[in-house]
């Protein structure tokens, strides 16, 4: 089985490191001055880091899909566990689809989500999400924030 390759810029390598190393469970496969790579067996990727002070974290979002809630759940937990600020929504609204997730932004601000969907829909999500990592979900929608949700 092949694997899917993401080349990202991070602005320090060894916060980069850390923290991919938390948010997959491994160790790299390589370190060199600037660069990193790893070999994720699940899912199945090639993640190479290239330091580049000034152009970390230039992504929209990634994410990885899985099957089910539980695993979701599960994640969340884990990423927790880690030390790591996460945020979860269910049932959501997002890229034409009802989905399950959890969230989580790498050392540079690129959000991460873990997710399954639930179902099919028409309606887009008005914005990437609604609520921030390690920030309550109890206070959303105000203008100052963009819709997104504040502490």
């Amino acid at each position: 089985m092949g694997r899917v390759q993401l080349a990202l810029n991070v602005e320090d390598i060894d916060d980069a490191i850390a923290f991919y190393t938390r948010l997959f469970a491994t160790e790299p496969a390589k370190v060199r001055p600037g660069y990193a790579n790893f070999a994720v067996a699940d899912p199945p990727l090639k993640l190479v880091l290239i330091e580049s002070p000034g152009q970390g974290g230039t992504l929209n979002h990634l994410g990885v899909e899985v099957e089910t809630t539980d695993e979701v759940t599960a994640a969340g937990a884990r990423l927790a566990g880690e030390g790591l600020a996460t945020a979860t929504e269910e049932q959501v609204s997002c890229c034409y689809a009802v989905q399950d997730k959890v969230w989580v932004d790498d050392p540079n601000g690129a959000p991460w989500e873990i997710y399954t969907v639930l179902a099919d829909t028409e309606t887009p999500a008005p914005g990437l999400r609604t609520v921030e990592p390690g920030v309550s979900s109890m206070c959303c929608g105000s203008a100052a924030t963009g819709g997104v949700c504040c502490g």
